[in-house]
């Protein structure tokens, strides 16, 4: 026992015995202090230097170690240091331009007066085992993910702040992402696009002036042109639950003849989903070509994807998920005929695992779509002061989903009815395909000038969608349809051009000022709909986004605050209302007071915000012209909370960092419509104040992080969400139960043997087997005198596991 206890004591001791490593980074040609530079210690710890070119590293074991110090346009130095030692680090310049200049236009800088969290490479491949992007950024603040299939590979979807994808700014390398009608997002057309993204920067509320549709709660920018000046090549792999496989092999040439490289990525990520038939075959490519000399870089990308997923879209209704036999039987027998419930559901509805159940049994009821993008990017740095940037893209999109659909009415599809004999048949089993055929292309650009103590950007950009929406019939039970009968044909064109004019000022050697005037215009034209082709729409919208703010900062803390204005204009759902009821654009008051401090051993950070809206459209149950649920604007909202960060190196082997958020989000004087299918039309209730929908009022994520050793890190991972409503009555019986999911996460990597890297990595994901629901949707009507509501829910895998091989040769 006494050795036992010595041995313990022993191991506590030499864990606690620790020393520190310090030093400077500067120029080896000026000996100038390089700010910002990132200094890797071997051990896995990170940090970047002070204004004055210092770093240190605290609570380090005491050894042997190798830092790897990198800056843009320098040479990385791997140099070797002990600890107890304070460490000088020269940098050699590289004679290139190598600075990622479109970064500055649309990123918000390190003491821009906004709330941002930005996650670098080395991040980003951690957490990179095929999940889709939603997945990867889970662990920032405020931030809520779910999966159709349930494992995150497929249609995935986030929300920041409660606010979902539509109302989130994407840009690929400063180029506009999102979707131009729908304005949505869908990673599933870029399947492993993280596997070439270099950083993320995630700003919560409007930010700053950005590139594409105006940022309505969050921003996300991703960047892939970072210059790899060293050769280098990597294979991943990954298997995982539900036969989930990712296979990423990528290359890069390094520097060419001093000027020239070429960057090569090809992926391909399939899995049979936790849901039934939720499977995904995912393909994608990235090519980057760049050429640099001392003040003009010139890059192209061009990548791709491909998807195809067996559909999950209607999510599970609540009788087959947390009834017994009997409720299910009855919920069945009464909405026979119905969307969700059709005679010939019944033997998959009654068998199939509650959890796992998808209605969808036709064997190719599959989302088809590709997605091509090409990017041309012009950076010239004129006098080390003055700096111009410009890019130029076009997006080309085309595919499909494909249906079942049975007993449908021929006059549904403009068709008679046909006769056989003495026979009318007036309706027929069928398979459609919805088919989307688009072109979207611009150009951006901006002009940067700086100074010693202030900096101008001012810049803009334009683009153009071209969008056709058609639908084909490829099959009939009955006959009577012509091949390839195509009942609908709708165009659409939208034109978005915006210009912006950034300056940021240093006030005082600690205060710094930025102000951010945006102007917005967008003409869209809509060349009628699937169910109501008559509807003809040409919309114009004229906006004005100022942003300004104040930056303090002093021995490692900054404290800052701003106010945001965006605007947005409708989707394209939005105007299927009808003349009578055409959506009115939304307006967005965003202000955000925040303070923090960071140091080699612990950083923290408390964010203060206050969202408010003007006619922000939500949907209210009530239905348009041709019978769909549609949004509508409510005069006045908010959300309003606080977000508190931290992170904390408790010893060389020991640290943590988590995030919580506490928010109230509110419909003031909300009115519920519901259908009235005794008397006809539809009813209305009004509710008072309410809960915006889908917006929790705590939102954690926690992350503790052991290294037993070298080389071996051991992470635990989990995330919390408070109720969510699935509409916005506030009430209960329509809501998605908190949850809390616990992951762990163990990587061991080899360095040279035998290739010059090998990381192993396992996941465990949803440790306590959790039966949770991030995701779901619900409506009501009147029938036989009462009011039922139906709930559908979209479910995540129980306890599962990833397994990666990565191999940098």
């Amino acid at each position: 026992m006494k050795k036992m206890l010595l041995g313990i004591c022993y191991l506590l001791l030499t864990h606690c015995l620790t020393a520190q490593i310090s030093g400077k980074v500067t120029d080896a040609a000026s000996s100038s202090p390089i700010a910002s530079a990132t200094v890797e210690l071997s051990n896995g710890m990170s940090t970047l230097t002070a204004e004055n070119g210092s770093f240190e590293f605290r609570k380090v074991k005491p050894g042997n170690y190798t830092l790897h110090v990198t800056s843009i346009g320098f040479q990385a130095v791997n140099q070797p240091v002990a600890t107890g030692n304070t460490i000088a680090v020269k940098l050699e310049r590289m004679n290139l331009f190598l600075q990622q200049v479109e970064i500055k236009s649309t990123r918000a800088g390190d003491k821009a007066p906004f709330t941002k969290n930005n996650l670098s490479k080395k991040d980003i491949e951690k957490l990179n085992l095929g999940q889709d992007l939603p997945f990867i950024l889970n662990q920032t603040p405020s931030v809520i993910v779910n999966s159709d299939a349930g494992n995150g590979v497929g249609y995935t979807a986030i929300r920041i702040r409660g606010s979902d994808a539509t109302r989130i700014n994407v840009t690929l390398n400063g180029i506009p992402y999102n979707d131009a009608e729908s304005q949505g997002t869908f990673f599933v057309d870029l399947p492993d696009f993280t596997s070439s993204v270099n950083s993320i920067q995630v700003q919560r509320g409007v930010g700053t002036s950005s590139n594409g549709g105006g940022a309505f709660g969050a921003t996300i920018n991703l960047s892939t042109n970072e210059t790899n000046t060293t050769p280098y090549a990597e294979v991943n792999n990954t298997y995982g639950s539900f036969n989930t496989w990712k296979h990423t092999v990528k290359a890069g040439s390094g520097l060419i003849n001093d000027h020239f490289t070429l960057d090569a990525r090809i992926s391909k990520v399939s899995s049979d989903g936790f849901i039934d038939r939720a499977s995904s075959s995912l393909k994608s490519f990235y090519l980057s070509g760049a050429y640099i000399n001392k003040n003009t870089s010139v890059r192209v990308n061009v990548f791709s994807g491909n998807e195809k997923t067996y559909q999950a879209w209607n999510g599970i209704p609540e009788a087959k998920l947390r009834g017994s036999k009997t409720d299910l039987e009855n919920h069945y027998n009464n909405n026979i005929g119905s969307l969700y419930f059709t005679p010939q559901d019944s033997s998959n509805l009654f068998s199939s695992d509650p959890r796992k159940y998808n209605y969808f049994t036709y064997a190719n009821q599959t989302d088809n779509y590709q997605q091509d993008h090409y990017q041309l990017f012009i950076n010239h740095d004129f006098n080390g002061r003055l700096a111009f940037n410009t890019a130029f893209f076009l997006t080309r999109g085309k595919g499909y989903y494909e249906e079942y659909k049975p007993a449908i009415a021929y006059g549904d599809y403009g068709l008679n009815s046909p006769v056989f004999g003495a026979d009318t048949i007036s309706a027929t089993d069928l398979v459609q395909q919805q088919w989307l055929d688009n072109y979207f292309y611009g150009q951006v650009f901006s002009v940067q000038y700086k100074d010693g103590i202030s900096q101008l950007i001012v810049g803009g950009g334009w683009n153009r969608y071209d969008g056709k929406h058609y639908g084909n019939v490829t099959w009939s039970q009955f006959g009577g349809i012509p091949t390839d009968y195509q009942w609908y044909r709708n165009d659409a064109y939208k034109t978005d051009v915006n210009a912006y004019a950034k300056y940021q000022l240093q006030l005082t050697s600690r205060l710094q000022g930025f102000v951010d005037l945006q102007y917005r215009r967008v003409l869209y034209d809509i060349g009628g709909f699937k169910d109501n082709p008559t509807l003809q729409l040409h919309n114009t919208w004229n906006f004005f986004n100022p942003k300004v703010g104040l930056s303090y900062s002093n021995n490692n803390y900054q404290v800052y605050g701003s106010y945001s204005q965006g605007n947005k204009e409708p989707n394209r759902d939005d105007f299927e209302a009808g003349m009578n009821q055409q959506p009115k654009s939304e307006k967005l008051h965003d202000f955000e007071l925040g303070a923090e401090k960071k140091t080699s051993e612990y950083n923290w950070g408390v964010t203060l915000y206050y969202m408010m809206y003007k006619d922000q459209l939500v949907l209210t149950g009530k239905i348009n012209d041709v019978g769909s649920y549609t949004r509508t604007n409510v005069p006045d909202s908010y959300r309003m909370g606080i977000e508190l960060q931290g992170g904390m190196r408790f010893t060389s082997w020991l640290n943590a960092a988590g995030n919580i958020t506490f928010s109230k989000n509110q419909i003031k004087n909300f009115t519920e419509y519901y259908d009235d299918y005794d008397n006809g039309g539809q009813k209305a209730v009004p509710h008072g104040n309410t809960d915006i929908a889908f917006s929790p009022a705590v939102i954690a994520s926690g992350m503790l992080n052991f290294i037993p050793c070298n080389n071996v890190e051991i992470s635990l991972p989990a995330k919390y969400a408070g109720r969510q409503y699935l509409d916005n009555t506030s009430d209960n019986k329509r809501s998605l139960d908190p949850y809390y999911v616990q992951d762990a996460r163990l990587s061991y990597t080899l360095r040279k043997a035998f290739f010059k890297e090998i990381t192993f990595i396992g996941q465990v994901n949803n440790v306590f087997n959790k039966k949770y629901e991030p995701n779901g949707y619900t409506y009501s009507y009147q029938y036989g005198g009462a009011v039922t509501t139906e709930n559908f829910y979209f479910p995540m895998a129980g306890t599962n596991f990833m397994f990666g091989l990565n191999v940098k040769l």
